[in-house]
């Protein structure tokens, strides 16, 4: 990848930065939506009113999940501010439900803040957002990366500007994990086309920790390895016999979350958020409620539209992308499939998970090469984002 091209897309992510946090600033002060919000079945009776929602520095980057992110960050799992999950004489607190390595760094960014005079909260919610918009930047200039052999320094530029329009991509200006997952995620893909495993699977492991779906990435890092030991000579087969239990570091890094976290995790998931892996009973419950719902409700009919047309244009990807970038589009796959099968979540959250699929922005990258395309696209997107980032910082629900 070109200096130039490297340049460009900093410029793009320097300027996205600044005009989506300011939009989502401004927007509120001209214009509010009218309460309460009804869009899904829970949403009116659970309001943010915590106390890590309310603090006014950068209030607009702040919802829904960033409450938990803020806690643990700024105090720890066990909160006594955080609503417990309780079943029988069992009760843990809600965060549990939330993976560490994302609120963990936000602990130790956020000291800079502090020393500034920040309150707790404040330096928490300003490191979280730092740590977002970086690891959205990591995320498109290892886009770029990933296509340059394919591709000239135009499309480059334009995949990575993908990622930052797309309607759901304003919670990478947000304290969610969708910043930090996306950069280690496409930058272990990155180093795989580069035969890097060892720094790969360090990213792997990272993303592991950041959300469960990291752990899928063993899969393109075993193809990685495979593909690197069949090119190889006689002689170097040795030393990738040596790399492979590299490969393990994602299964390691899941098995140490699951022994530090899984009981409380899978308890709360269980009880509170009605998740379970591979619940294809609940998950057909789920979409059999939120479509009744529909019927009769239109601000669920735009969550249920905006979710199953991710989704679709998101797998549509992988397959025609399978055959260019296989361990992008079998990532990609797995990440939507494997939540879209665990009840409830994926009814509601689909259309901002679809964010970690690496060919849907090579797929848009590809298609808006054609110019009618492209502005259609870009009209179609940039209204809908604006649009959520809007609702988002009124605290409504989006994804």
């Amino acid at each position: 990848m070109s200096t130039q091209a490297i340049r460009q897309i900093v410029l793009l992510w320097v300027m996205w930065s600044i005009v989506i946090v300011g939009y989502m600033h401004i927007a509120p002060m001209r214009y509010a939506p009218q309460r309460p919000d009804d869009s899904l079945v829970w949403t009116a009776d659970w309001t943010n009113n915590q106390p890590y929602l309310l603090e006014p520095f950068l209030n607009e980057q702040v919802a829904w999940d960033s409450e938990f992110y803020l806690s643990i960050a700024t105090v720890g799992y066990d909160d006594p501010d955080v609503q417990l999950v309780e079943e029988g004489n069992t009760a843990y607190s809600m965060s549990y439900a939330f993976f560490p390595f994302y609120p963990y760094l936000i602990k130790v960014v956020r000291l800079p803040f502090v020393g500034l005079g920040l309150s707790p909260i404040a330096a928490s919610t300003a490191a979280g957002l730092a740590i977002s918009l970086l690891g959205t930047l990591a995320a498109m200039l290892a886009l770029a990366d990933i296509i340059r052999d394919k591709s000239d320094e135009k499309r480059q530029v334009r995949t990575a500007f993908m990622l930052l329009i797309f309607p759901s991509s304003l919670f990478f200006a947000t304290v969610y994990t969708e910043g930090l997952f996306v950069g280690l995620a496409f930058c272990s893909l990155a180093l795989m086309r580069r035969d890097r495993l060892i720094g790969a699977a360090v990213l792997a492991a990272f993303a592991t920790w950041t959300r469960t779906i990291g752990g899928v990435l063993i899969i393109p890092l075993a193809m990685s390895w495979f593909l690197a030991y069949r090119a190889a000579s006689a002689d170097d087969r040795a030393t990738w016999l040596l790399r492979l239990p590299v490969l393990a570091l994602p299964l390691l890094a899941y098995a140490i979350w699951r022994m530090a976290f899984g009981t409380e995790f899978d308890f709360v998931q269980a009880n509170w958020f009605g998740n379970q892996l591979f619940q294809f009973e609940l998950t057909v419950d789920a979409w059999r409620q939120i479509l009744d719902r529909a019927q009769d409700n239109p601000e669920t009919q735009i969550i249920v539209a905006l979710n199953v047309g991710s989704v679709a244009l998101a797998l549509l990807s992988c397959l025609y992308m399978v055959r260019q970038y296989p361990r992008l589009a079998i990532f990609g796959a797995l990440a939507v499939i494997i939540p879209l099968t665990a009840g409830w979540t994926g009814t509601q959250s689909s259309f901002r998970y679809v964010l970690v699929v690496p060919t849907l922005w090579v797929l848009l990258g590809t298609w808006t090469q054609n110019p009618t395309f492209e502005r259609i696209w870009m009209l179609v997107s940039i209204l809908l984002l604006g649009m959520q980032a809007f609702l988002f910082s009124f605290d409504f629900w989006v994804a």
